[in-house]
């Protein structure tokens, strides 16, 4: 039960942080930030994409 409770909390903060992301692309002062905003969010590792062995 305490996997299922920790693999929701971790969902929703990755939702969090997404979400504030896309806020900061948003609300960016500048195209330079702006633009500093998207390669950053290119850059992070999605969920289910991690390093897997085959």
């Amino acid at each position: 039960m305490n996997n299922i409770a920790a693999k929701l909390r971790a969902r929703r903060a990755e939702a969090r942080t997404r979400r504030a992301l896309n806020r900061a692309i948003d609300n960016a002062a500048t195209a330079t930030v702006h633009q500093e905003l998207i390669a950053i969010a290119q850059t992070r590792p999605r969920r289910g994409q991690g390093s897997r062995v085959i």
